[in-house]
C-alpha cells in the first residue's frame, strides 16, 4: 500500500512533479559541470599557461657561467613529471662577414615549449644537434638583410662556419637581435666548452611544485641562483583560486535556487493533497508514515533527477573545456558521489517545511463535513 499510494501520487501530480525533476536536474547538471571542470582545473589551466613560457630559472651565483653538469643532474635527479622542458642557454659575441653579432646557443628541441610565444617566420628547428641551421632574431636579420633560406657565416680567424636561416624570430625582447645555434656549436666556435649561462624550465605548477622544486634545489646546488619566475607562477595559482572561487560560487547560487524551486513546489503539492494526507491520518497513519511518504516520493524524483543531471553536466564540461582550453574535460570519480549528495541533501533541505506542514496537518479540520 505504501509503494502503490508512492506512486500514485507521482503520477496525478506529474506537472509539479516535472517542475521539481527540473529544478534538481538543473543544480545536479551546474554541479557535475563545476566539479568536472574543478578537478581537471589545474591539468588544464597550468598547460594553458605555459604558453607564457618558462617559469623557472637556474643560473649561475657567481660569475657568468655555470657548469652543463649541474643543468644535466638537475634534470636527471628531478621528480617524475616535474619538468615539463627545460633548456640551457649560452651567450658570447661571434663575428660573421657582416659584423659582430650575439650568439645564443639552445636546445633546439626543447625550446618549442620554452618560448611558445615566439613568433617564427619559417620554420623551428627541431632538433638540438642541427649544427647546420640557426634562427636569427628579426631586428638582426633587417640590419643584415637576411631573409628564411639564406646563408650567415661566422667567421673566426682562419676559421668560417656557415648556417642557413631556418626561421626568423619576433619574441618582443632582446632575442629579435640574437643570432640563435645549437648549444655544441655556440660552446665550441666561443671556447666556452661544458658551461652554460643560465638555463629555463617550464616546471609543472598544478599543486605549487615550482616553489617546493625551488627549496629542494637550493639545498643541493647552494652556490646556484635558482628561483621560479614570478610573473609566471604566480600567475598560475592566482588566476586558478580565482576560477575556483567563480565556480564554488556559481554551484551554491543554483543549488539555493533549486532548493528554492523544489520547496515552494513541494508546499504546493502538499496543499493540493491536504485532504490526502488528513484522510490517511483519520484511518491511522502517524506522523512517521507521512515523512516517509513524502521523503520517499521526493528522493525518487531525486535519483531520477540526478541521473540526468550527471549526464548533462558531463556534456555541458565538455562544452566548457573545448570552449575555453580546446581539450575535453575528464569526468573523476570524485564527481558523481559529490552530485549525488548534494543534489539529495537540495532535495531534503526543500522537502523539510513542506513535510512539517503536512504532519501538523489536522484531519477534523480539514475533512470537517465530509
Amino acid at each position: 500500500m505504501f509503494w502503490r499510494l508512492v506512486f500514485r501520487a507521482l503520477r496525478l501530480r506529474m506537472q509539479r512533479v516535472v517542475v521539481v525533476f527540473a529544478a534538481l536536474a538543473v543544480g545536479a547538471a551546474i554541479v557535475t559541470a563545476m566539479s568536472a571542470v574543478y578537478f581537471d582545473i589545474n591539468a588544464k589551466m597550468s598547460q594553458e599557461l605555459r604558453t607564457f613560457g618558462a617559469n623557472f630559472y637556474i643560473g649561475p651565483g657567481h660569475g657568468n657561467t655555470m657548469p652543463l653538469a649541474d643543468y644535466q643532474q638537475i634534470i636527471d635527479d628531478a621528480p617524475k613529471g616535474v619538468i615539463n622542458a627545460g633548456s640551457p642557454y649560452l651567450y658570447g659575441m661571434a663575428r660573421t662577414e657582416l659584423e659582430k653579432v650575439v650568439v645564443m646557443g639552445v636546445w633546439f628541441e626543447s625550446l618549442k615549449q620554452i618560448v611558445p610565444y615566439w613568433q617564427v617566420t619559417g620554420n623551428w628547428i627541431g632538433v638540438s644537434f642541427d649544427d647546420r641551421n640557426a634562427m636569427m632574431g628579426y631586428k638582426l636579420a633587417n640590419r643584415l638583410e637576411l631573409k628564411v633560406g639564406d646563408s650567415v657565416v661566422l667567421v673566426n680567424g682562419d676559421q668560417k662556419k656557415s648556417l642557413q636561416i631556418k626561421g626568423i624570430v619576433e619574441a618582443g625582447d632582446a632575442t629579435d637581435n640574437l643570432l640563435i645555434v645549437n648549444l655544441p656549436l655556440a660552446q665550441s666556435w666561443l671556447n666556452q666548452s661544458d658551461v652554460i649561462s643560465h638555463a629555463l624550465f617550464s616546471v609543472n605548477n598544478e599543486n605549487g611544485q615550482v616553489d617546493r622544486f625551488a627549496q629542494q634545489l637550493q639545498k643541493i646546488y647552494p652556490d646556484l641562483e635558482i628561483r621560479p619566475i614570478r610573473k609566471v607562477s604566480a600567475s598560475e595559482g592566482q588566476v586558478l583560486d580565482k576560477i575556483k572561487g567563480l565556480m564554488g560560487l556559481v554551484s551554491l547560487v543554483i543549488l539555493v535556487l533549486s532548493t528554492l524551486c523544489v520547496n515552494t513546489t513541494l508546499m504546493a503539492i502538499v496543499s493540493e493533497r491536504s485532504r490526502e494526507f488528513a484522510l490517511q491520518k483519520a484511518l491511522g497513519a502517524k506522523g512517521s508514515d507521512i515523512v516517509r511518504q513524502i521523503i520517499a516520493e521526493t528522493l525518487i524524483i531525486s535519483l531520477f533527477a540526478t541521473v540526468v543531471g550527471i549526464i548533462a553536466g558531463y556534456i555541458l564540461a565538455q562544452i566548457l573545456g573545448h570552449t575555453v582550453f580546446s581539450a575535453s574535460i575528464g569526468l573523476r570519480i570524485q564527481v558523481i558521489p559529490l552530485t549525488l549528495v548534494l543534489s539529495l541533501l537540495v532535495a531534503l533541505i526543500a522537502a523539510v517545511l513542506p513535510t512539517y506542514r503536512a504532519v501538523k496537518i489536522e484531519p477534523a479540520k480539514v475533512l470537517k463535513g465530509e
